[in-house]
């Protein structure tokens, strides 16, 4: 068995680099973003593309049966709806983000969103599903993507789906109508 003798000044290089490596293995690793980490969605069609709201926003899905309209109120509001004794207004996405419009029918249902502020239902022309997304393949939506419905979009997937910022719909004070009775304007 071979042995080295040490110099007296090797002591302190090993120290040195003995120190350094105990901070850097005492320093909090930095997190990254996980791979297994989704977005649980609720996936619905709109005219003839596929969106999705984030499933935490959904409190349930009703079939599309009984509103009453109401006048004087913006083309977006497509009326009122008795859920269980909770009167709930009913919007058309369509025509707030200025898609083409279709007819009402059997297939159309009523998505329930709330936030801490809201509650209100999204007209769907056809309920496809839930499904999780993971959130690396959630892109942020194209500069060329324009008009009213561009700021209430959370981001794109490669396979066009196109993820609706719940939060941010919700938030919008255009889809409150504030009218007297004496008044005819909204705010």
């Amino acid at each position: 068995m071979k042995t080295e003798n040490k110099s007296a000044s090797s002591l302190p290089d090993e120290r040195t680099i003995l120190n350094a490596r105990a901070r850097a293995l005492a320093r909090e690793a930095e997190r990254a973003p996980e791979a297994h980490e989704f977005l649980e969605i609720v996936e619905f069609r709109l005219a003839s593309e596929t969106y999705g709201l984030e499933s935490k926003f959904v409190r349930e899905i009703q079939p599309l049966k009984d509103f009453t309209p109401l006048p004087g109120v913006p083309p977006f509001v497509l009326g009122l709806a008795n859920v269980r004794g909770q009167i709930l207004s009913i919007l058309d996405l369509k025509i707030f983000f200025n898609l083409p419009a279709k007819g009402l029918g059997e297939l159309n249902k009523m998505i329930i969103v709330r936030n801490g502020r809201l509650e209100v239902g999204i007209l769907a022309d056809i309920i496809l599903g839930t499904r999780s997304v993971p959130l690396e393949a959630i892109r942020t939506p194209p500069s060329t993507v324009t008009g009213i419905g561009a700021k209430y979009l959370r981001g794109v997937t490669g396979e066009g789906l196109i993820i609706l910022d719940a939060d941010k719909i919700l938030g919008d004070e255009t889809i409150i109508v504030h009218q007297n009775a004496d008044e005819s304007t909204f705010s």
